[in-house]
């Protein structure tokens, strides 16, 4: 059966009119012809969203009730019973109540899709899971229901639907999304302009990054090579020198132009030459670049000039900036440079600026750090000095200066051979001595013309000049075999360095690493495959880049790492040399994946090792705790039942109470547990509601002494967002263990005030206080500070407190009290803060 498609309408904020566009497209596609039905679509009142559902098939909601309050979610059976062509399901993100089928609506829409069903939906740029602490950044307020990025980025369709700050606003003024009472309050906190600003551009870069995405998917699928100019990509030419740093800042101010730009610094390791970059200067360059928002890249590339275009074709770059050669004017003579090259061979798509700098013209050191293995032009100029200069040099001493003596003429002879192994190597050094060898035996050495030499003096100079000349030659290509290796070393070197800093740094990302291999080799994927033994088919560990390889064999190059993993890279056939540095990053590749997964086993040891804590706590408060007051209600009903006493009225009614207060002791303690194991297990759901304090608080005093607590609630203060049954809770456990410590003679303070966009409430007891070091520890489970004089726990009522408050978006923080004692602070959002805990919604 073929998966179901997935359309996701995106909003920047709450009533742009994601819902409304969704629905006008269920009534286009019911035109169409289409079976679309409605799953489930919140319209909030809002009566145009209200009128476009008229016409369109309703899947009736199912009904939950959760805390004696009734709910309805959608009725996924309903639907896929129904089983239409395309259903509308609002709010993505939403949090379904407990005991519904899933816990997230996201998960409900995949078992739409996984049956066949194609869904429409919408989300709204602040409910994206990564996006969560930037939006708190943005508008002080955590969200609390959220689908993982992952779930977005999957749809098939995304499509932005845009509003300007000013037109929203000028919505919510006229009533289109809130009531009334409601307008002002959301117009003076989230729906400020600054914040609508913010979000909006989030929604845009967001979907531009998934557009980029689905660009270079397309790109790499239909091999597009030719550059489009989408979006500004500016590469950086690094050469490790001072001048670096100036070409990274104009890089960064060039990006800022346009919206959406970014910048990509890459350092190439010439593999055919000596570089005199320091790794501190790169360093700094590559803390630079990360600080102005760009990423660094390290490339080793033969050709310096054709290894920065590709990348910068690779990325679909748009401009290369480059700062001026500092090479000498003299230097020159050895070539244009890589500015001239990389500006001559960019083509009309690519811009490439040349920036000035102080440090220009003042020279790059000797020509000879430039390069050890020999470039094809130079062979090419060997082989001409070694072969057409002697002739040259023949006609010249036959025709011009006739008659020098044979010693001068082998000298001259000799230095074209020099010159030919300085330029080509040793094969044009030797053609360069057997043709001047030649030459001096049929034109200068007697008899001429002919290849018979009459003096063995004659013959002694002709073969020491052979000699030499050989010698010379292979002197010459074995410095220049030593330089490239020297060269070829010092590139992987840097290599090395740049991964063991990348391990220092703490990047133990697989894929970063992976990233890292694909770009230093070139390569279009690598992937880190491992098999349980010799027979099972290899499976993937991590990858990068399209199309990985799915076993070695498949790979253009691969690199074994022990008897059942492997590094598998494709792309091109990598040089034997280029083995040993791939091997560092196989090795370095299996360090990270067994990290990362000693981090897991760790992090699930660490569960197992709180749950035994958990269980042994809890197994010796059964033991102790709750058999206490088991006991006393056994003891009560045994002597009610005895035949042989007669009690009286008033014995009977005690005995009653303390079967009672035995029962509330155990109902609280019961309570408590079965509270601690749903923060434990994360079931806790809050339905967030905007009450006033003083509908909780007072009924959060029944269990204690009638009395023994003091209120002071403003009828001021704001209205908060909360959860009111587990505010309530909460307050219960905090003043429950405030009056247990407190003395009887002075009663528990339980006061409330307000504190910018948040409400704190207070309570305050003279009790013996608790140290410092301590009030950290109150709050953990199981965990009981000194005696209780009045009544027992199993030390959760503060840990249960504190887990309901951060649960319903608030905290809760142990204070001293002023002349002795303890204060409980609680800080909750107030009502125009509401998204704190659970953001408006469409």
């Amino acid at each position: 059966m073929a998966r179901g498609k997935l359309r996701i309408y995106l909003g920047s904020a709450p009533g742009v009119g994601k819902t409304y566009a969704m629905l006008s497209e269920a009534h286009r596609r019911i035109e169409r012809g289409t079976d679309c039905v409605v799953a489930f679509v919140e319209h909030h009142d809002r009566p145009r969203t209200e009128v476009m559902l008229h016409g369109l098939e309703q899947i009736p909601r199912k009904e939950l009730e959760y805390r004696e309050t009734g709910f309805t979610e959608m009725d996924v059976d309903a639907v896929l019973a129904r089983r239409p062509q395309v259903a509308l399901v609002d709010e993505l993100p939403h949090t379904n109540i407990p005991g519904s089928r899933n816990s997230k609506r996201w998960q409900d829409v995949e078992e739409l899709l996984a049956a066949g069903i194609d869904v429409v939906s919408t989300v709204n740029i602040q409910h994206l899971e990564s996006l969560g602490d930037v939006v708190e950044s943005i508008t002080g307020i955590r969200q609390q229901e959220t689908v993982p990025d992952e779930v977005v980025r999957r749809a098939d369709q995304i499509e932005l639907v845009d509003m300007s700050p000013q037109a929203l606003r000028r919505r919510m003024a006229h009533g289109n999304i809130y009531k009334p009472d409601k307008v002002d309050a959301a117009l003076s906190n989230y729906f400020r302009p600054g914040n609508l600003t913010a979000l909006r551009e989030l929604a845009l870069l967001w979907v531009a990054d998934r557009v980029d995405e689905y660009l270079n998917a397309y790109r790499s699928e239909h091999q597009v090579s030719k550059i489009w100019g989408s979006r500004e990509r500016i590469v950086v030419g690094l050469t490790g020198g001072p001048e670096g740093r100036t070409l990274i800042r104009r890089a960064a101010r060039l990006a800022e132009k346009g919206a959406g730009g970014e910048v990509l610094a890459v350092y190439i390791s010439r593999s055919d030459g000596l570089s005199s970059a320091s790794p501190k200067e790169l360093a700094v360059q590559r803390t630079l670049v990360e600080d102005l928002g760009g990423t660094f890249h390290h490339v080793v590339g033969d050709d310096v000039s054709a290894a920065l275009l590709d990348f910068a074709r690779g990325v679909n770059a748009t401009q290369i900036v480059l700062g001026v050669s500092r090479r000498k004017t003299w230097q020159y003579v050895f070539g244009p440079g890589v500015g001239a090259t990389v500006a001559r061979e960019s083509g009309p798509d690519l811009d490439v600026h040349l920036i000035t700098h102080g440090e220009a013209g003042k020279g790059r050191g000797l020509p000879v750090a430039r390069g050890a293995r020999l470039g094809r032009w130079r062979i090419i100029w060997g082989w001409l000095a070694g072969v057409l200069g002697p002739a040259l040099l023949t006609l010249l001493l036959t025709s011009v200066t006739p008659d020098v003596g044979l010693a001068n003429d082998m000298l001259l002879y000799l230095t074209l051979t020099v010159a030919a192994a300085l330029l080509g190597g040793l094969l044009p050094a030797l053609a360069s001595a057997v043709v001047g060898s030649l030459l001096l035996n049929w034109y200068f050495t007697p008899p001429v013309h002919t290849l018979t030499i009459a003096d063995p003096k004659n013959i002694v100079a002709i073969v020491i000049f052979v000699a030499v000349a050989v010698s010379v030659a292979s002197v010459v290509d074995l410095a220049a075999r030593r330089t490239h290796q020297a060269a070829r070393l010092r590139a992987e070197s840097e290599i090395l360095s740049f991964l063991a800093g990348s391990v220092l740094r703490g990047e133990a990302s697989l894929e970063a690493l992976l990233e890292r291999v694909r770009e230093t080799f070139g390569m279009e994927s690598v992937a880190l495959l491992e098999r349980e033994s010799d027979v099972t088919p290899w499976t993937c560990a991590g990858s990068v880049g399209p199309r990985p390889s799915a076993s070695p064999e498949d790979a253009d190059v691969d690199m074994p790492i022990g008897d059942h993993m492997a590094l598998a890279l494709s792309g091109r056939v990598l040089p034997a040399s280029d083995r040993r540095v791939l091997s560092a990053f196989a090795a370095q590749a299996a360090v990270v994946l067994d990290r990362r997964r000693l981090q897991e086993e760790a992090d699930k040891a660490k569960e197992l090792a709180e749950g035994n804590r958990i269980r042994t706590a809890l197994l010796a408060a059964v033991s102790h705790d709750l058999r206490t007051p088991l006991a006393g209600i056994k003891a009560s009903v045994t002597s009610l039942r005895s035949d042989d006493v007669e009690w009286s009225e008033e014995d009977t009614a005690e005995l009653l109470a303390a079967i009672e207060n035995g029962a509330d002791r155990l109902d609280n303690l019961v309570g408590n547990l079965l509270d601690m194991s749903r923060l434990q297990t994360g079931t806790v759901t809050p339905i967030i509601r905007e009450i006033d304090l003083d509908e909780v608080v007072p009924m959060a005093l029944g269990g204690v002494p009638e009395g023994s607590v003091e209120l002071d609630i403003p009828e001021t203060l704001p209205m908060v967002s909360v959860d009111k049954g587990l505010l309530e809770r909460a307050v219960a456990n905090i003043v429950e263990n405030a009056v247990k410590y407190s003395p009887q003679d002075e009663p528990v303070l339980v006061s409330a005030s307000t504190l910018g966009s948040r409400v704190e409430l207070r309570v305050v007891d003279r009790g013996p206080g608790v140290p410092d070091d301590a009030k950290g520890r109150i709050f953990e489970p199981f965990q009981r500070y000194g005696d209780a004089p009045r009544g027992a726990g199993v030390g959760l009522g503060l840990a249960v407190a504190r887990g309901f408050t951060e649960a319903v978006g608030g905290t809760l923080g142990a204070e001293d009290t002023p002349g002795g004692g303890l204060t409980m602070v609680i800080t909750l959002p107030v009502q125009g803060h509401m998204a704190k805990v659970s953001s408006p919604r469409q």
